[in-house]
């Protein structure tokens, strides 16, 4: 255990990172009994401290820390480490353990600012929900080259001791983040990316010349500006966490033979593409349209033709529209920074902005219906006209496409109604396609400027998925995110234990295999095997008289009763309706399935598409020059919502 004078380099980080001598001679030196100290089960705080009075038949009488007497099961006591063991680093030392010593130990050094503790191979991390000097550089420079007994637990201890690794045993690592929505795990990605950057610098940056018309920033520049940019597109306050991650992301960084930064890519998966048209009260759209109207550059302000009120843009206000521990203004430059550093040209950058602001406007279109008929036709063309001048069409093809479309018929095109309610579906289902498009090309763009062509040797990845989510109204977002975080649960499982276990019979301890993955297997299979959830959602969507109704029916016909993890939902006064429960190994979900085959059809209008391939945005009109081979091969979960 490092002394005082060892600490110092940490500078005023060091008291979040460990305690002092004198606390650790003050914790080692209390009075203790190990024959009668413990923790107790009780239902309001989980566990509390107590001493055992006396114990009879199965039965244990504890006296609680705060005076109380509780008579409980003896299987819900449990030891109390020695005091020596209080803030302890590493978990897996404890003398006792079990989830009462887990949780406390993570308690107590939460209650001094410790976020870090290692629970043997893992790193846990508890959110701080505020700002901690704990990633200055000479914190960086502190864990630089240290074992990770050497320093305090630390997200930079796993990350030196993984490009340690790669050095020694020139092989890829991984680093994996998981946890639940608002856990921390995009912060704590972002502090893995900034320590890379910052102790493999790509060489001497005064020999790159830079490119004509381009701001570009150095390599280990663009790696950590690829975070803005993509968290203002990606991000959205929720419920639990006000810049929650809406799509998952594997970070690859690749190092040179030396250990040099040489480039990077990134892989996104499941943009949660509802939001840009919805958000429950609680909510907010995804940043940037409130970056927009912030009015800190007020020629986007005209540029876009909208205002500064997000009220005005039924899109985006569906929600909250402000958010207490983001400053719109001071994140809206560092999006446009980005962009730059990133090297995005002049025509790309404006085209982004417009698309953006284009999107808002859709919200604020208006149909109605012609007199006795159940054709839908515009109430008013100034919408219409601002998406028309912003997206480079036509407003009367664009109008026109959207009430009378032309739809294939065998080898012939006809033109189609559309009643009101088709063409809403229709301009909501465009919004989505043209954001979600938009954002793909950006990591596109932004992994074409990470590739630096330098020789490469080895990688360190690092996933950040979004997290289990269990709100209040959960739907087929909810589904899909906790679906992959059971997957990743599944892998995560196999390959720590299951791969542990291995190396015991190897080294011929004794030893009874357990497969911790096939917990939920139960799970997985229910949603993903044949005639699970996701399969008979795509079968309803064949059928075009299906509804949620019959969805449901399918359901509960198929699964329940027959399978454990499908149940009915209890009726909860004051929450919205729920369809059905899924016992996931984080907890159990209530999920709603209203509109959900819509979701997963999700169908575009080809007529506006071919008016999009024409744009004379250029950004736009290559964001869909591919479309029709894509048609071809259809949609699938995943990129349902």
């Amino acid at each position: 255990m490092s002394s005082d004078a060892e600490m110092a380099v940490f500078g005023e980080a060091a008291h979040y990172l460990r305690k002092t001598e004198k606390e650790r001679v003050e914790d080692q030196n209390r009075p203790f009994d190990a024959r009668t100290a413990c923790f107790v089960a009780e239902p309001k705080e989980m566990y509390v401290k107590g001493t055992i009075q006396s114990k009879e038949g199965g039965k244990a009488t504890v006296k609680t820390a705060d005076g109380k007497t509780l008579t409980v099961k003896e299987d819900d006591v449990y030891p109390m480490n020695p005091p020596k063991y209080d803030k302890i680093e590493d978990m897996a030392n404890m003398t006792h353990l079990s989830e009462a010593t887990v949780l406390y130990n993570l308690k107590e050094r939460y209650a001094a600012w410790m976020i870090y503790t290692y629970s043997g191979l893992f790193c846990v991390t508890v959110n701080p929900y505020k700002w901690l000097p704990v990633y200055n550089p000479e914190v960086v420079l502190g864990y630089r080259g240290k074992k990770r007994q050497e320093a305090p637990p630390h997200i930079f201890s796993i990350s030196d001791n993984a490009y340690q690794f790669m050095l020694t045993d020139r092989e890829n690592q991984s680093v994996l983040i998981t946890g639940e929505s608002g856990a921390g795990k995009t912060v704590n990605t972002k502090r893995v990316i900034q320590y890379f950057a910052s102790i493999a610098v790509s060489g001497d940056k005064k020999k790159e010349a830079p490119t004509p018309g381009k701001m570009q920033g150095s390599l280990e520049d663009q790696i950590i500006s690829a975070n803005p940019l993509l968290e203002a597109f990606g991000n959205a306050k929720t419920v639990r966490n006000d810049n929650s991650s809406r799509f998952g992301k594997f970070i690859r960084i690749h190092f040179g033979t030396t250990g040099k930064l040489a480039s990077a890519d990134i892989e996104t998966y499941l943009l949660e593409k509802s939001r840009v048209t919805f958000q429950l009260s609680a909510e907010r759209s995804y940043h940037i349209f409130y970056q927009v109207m912030c009015n800190k550059k007020p020629e986007l302000i005209d540029m876009l033709l909208i205002t500064t009120n997000p009220y005005d843009f039924h899109f985006v206000s569906q929600g909250e529209i402000t958010v207490a521990s983001i400053d719109d203004a001071e994140e809206l430059m560092a999006t446009d920074t980005a962009i730059d550093i990133l090297g995005f040209s002049s025509d790309e950058k404006v085209g982004i902005y417009k698309l953006t602001g284009a999107v808002m406007h859709h919200g604020n279109m208006k149909f109605k219906q012609k007199q006795r008929e159940e054709q839908a036709e515009p109430d008013g063309t100034e919408e219409a006209d601002k998406i028309a001048y912003l997206m480079g069409l036509n407003s009367a093809d664009l109008l026109k496409a959207l009430c009378f479309p032309r739809v294939k018929v065998g080898n012939e095109y006809v033109t189609k109604g559309q009643t009101v309610a088709q063409v809403y579906n229709n301009v909501g289902a465009l919004a989505k396609s043209v954001y979600e498009k938009m954002f793909l090309w950006m990591v596109v763009r932004i992994n074409q400027q990470l590739d630096t062509k330098q020789a490469r040797q080895h990688f360190i990845g690092v996933l950040d998925i979004a997290g289990f989510e269990i709100f209040d109204f959960n739907t087929l977002e909810q589904l899909c995110i906790n679906f992959t975080n059971e997957k990743l649960q599944q892998f995560f499982n196999h390959h720590m234990f299951v791969l542990e276990q291995e190396e015991y019979k190897k080294e011929g301890i004794e030893w009874e295999f357990i497969d911790f993955g096939m917990d939920l297997a139960a799970c997985i299979e229910l949603i993903e095997k044949p005639m699970g959830i996701f399969s008979i959602l795509e079968e309803e969507c064949m059928f075009p008289k299906a509804s949620d109704t019959t969805f449901k029916n399918k359901l509960y016909d198929q699964h329940l009763g027959k399978c454990n993890n499908f149940q009915k939902p209890k009726p909860v006064k004051g929450k919205p309706e729920a369809h059905f429960s899924l016992v996931h190994y984080a907890g159990t979900v209530d999920y709603n399935i209203s509109g959900w085959l819509e979701k997963n059809k999700d169908p575009l209008n080809e007529s506006v598409i071919q008016l999009y391939q024409k744009a004379s945005v250029k950004l736009l009109a290559g964001l869909y020059a591919t479309h029709g081979a894509e048609a071809e091969t259809g949609g699938k979960i995943g990129r349902a919502h």
